[in-house]
């Protein structure tokens, strides 16, 4: 999710066209440090939003590999204004390991004058602060691949090496009619624009419907990178997407297949505990203001039957394969009481 550098910053959401913009920094930190920058605990630092979908992916695939102790993280306060993403969440507004007040500073020290926006999640090099990637499409696949040897024991393999032509082809399709879908209807500046999105919107999670009917996961039996990517659309769907972003054919909650699919999910320690509902809302409703020009936050959607039974076991399945749940939040990355069920 990213902070437009263009004049009109927040107000100019959903008065302009949409279009997401490519990750401009594609380096990659992998095993042989063949783009510089090597695996290597406790140098990088990763930035997110709780709020933004794409920097979730990276909260929750982190927490499944159990890379806590190795990759630290920085959460930005999901009001953003006009300058990026800001660290006002800390003490005296600055983040405390990069010592910085915005995120786009370590874009600065990265490359002054680059295209594009500051978006969130950010890999970031602690000793020079600089920014080192923002390909949040690749982060997710080679923190499960590349970072192998900082894996927790019993770690879950989300990119099984038999499965990845499958879950590449679904991931895709998710992508485009889902993940990117709903911000296309909800930033449409046009009628036909707007219809065209929401209706690829829900055909697709209509047939994903269809796909989860006979089976509890997206590809094969266990939890994959596939799953990650639906799911972090999904819990937000009632929240922000049906009202804000006017994807309102049906709610989540009125899906039996996708309403029980993502409850099962969100009840998979490693998801639901990185999910901070508050964070959510206000940044939509109050950040998005060419869409909301009067920052009102919803009340709702009831968020207690996130917590109810979904009976999807009885599809078979074993969340982590052969390896096991991932332990208990640490209390600093704790998401407080009053923001989820």
């Amino acid at each position: 999710m990213s902070r437009d550098d263009g004049d009109d910053g927040n107000t100019g959401y959903g008065r302009r066209a949409f279009k997401r913009s490519k990750a401009h920094f594609a380096d990659r930190v992998t095993a042989d440090g063949r783009d510089g920058w090597p695996v290597e605990a406790g140098r990088y630092r990763l930035v997110v939003s709780r709020a933004c979908p794409w920097a979730s992916r990276s909260l929750v695939s982190r927490r499944l590999l159990g890379l806590e102790d190795s990759l630290s993280l920085a959460v930005a306060d999901p009001i953003q204004d006009d300058r990026s993403w800001r660290f006002t969440l800390d003490e005296d507004g600055r983040d405390p390991v990069l010592g910085i007040r915005f995120l786009s500073e370590a874009y600065d020290r990265r490359e002054s004058d680059y295209p594009g926006g500051v978006s969130v999640p950010a890999l970031v090099d602690v000793p020079s602060g600089r920014l080192v990637t923002n390909d949040y499409q690749q982060l997710t696949l080679d923190l499960a691949t590349e970072w192998t040897a900082l894996h927790r024991d019993g770690a879950p393999d989300l990119y099984p090496d038999a499965l990845r032509d499958e879950i590449d082809e679904v991931m895709a399709d998710v992508y485009e009619d889902v993940n990117n879908g709903v911000y296309r209807a909800g930033f449409a500046t046009g009628q036909e624009e707007y219809e065209a999105a929401c209706t690829g919107v829900f055909r697709r999670l209509e047939l994903l419907a269809g796909r989860l009917e006979r089976q509890r996961y997206l590809v094969g039996g266990t939890i994959t990178e596939a799953d990650i990517r639906l799911f972090t659309t999904l819990v937000r769907f009632d929240a922000v997407y049906h009202g804000h972003f006017k994807c309102n054919r049906w709610k989540l909650t009125e899906n039996q297949v996708l309403w029980a699919y993502a409850r099962d999910l969100y009840q998979t320690p490693g998801f639901g505990d990185t999910v901070d509902f508050d964070h959510i809302k206000r940044h939509y409703y109050q950040v998005h203001t060419g869409i909301n020009p009067t920052r009102v936050v919803p009340l709702g959607p009831d968020l207690s039957g996130w917590l109810t039974p979904h009976h999807r076991e009885e599809l078979g399945g074993r969340p982590f394969g052969d390896g096991t749940p991932p332990g208990p939040v640490r209390a600093q990355e704790r998401i407080p009481a009053a923001h989820t069920p």
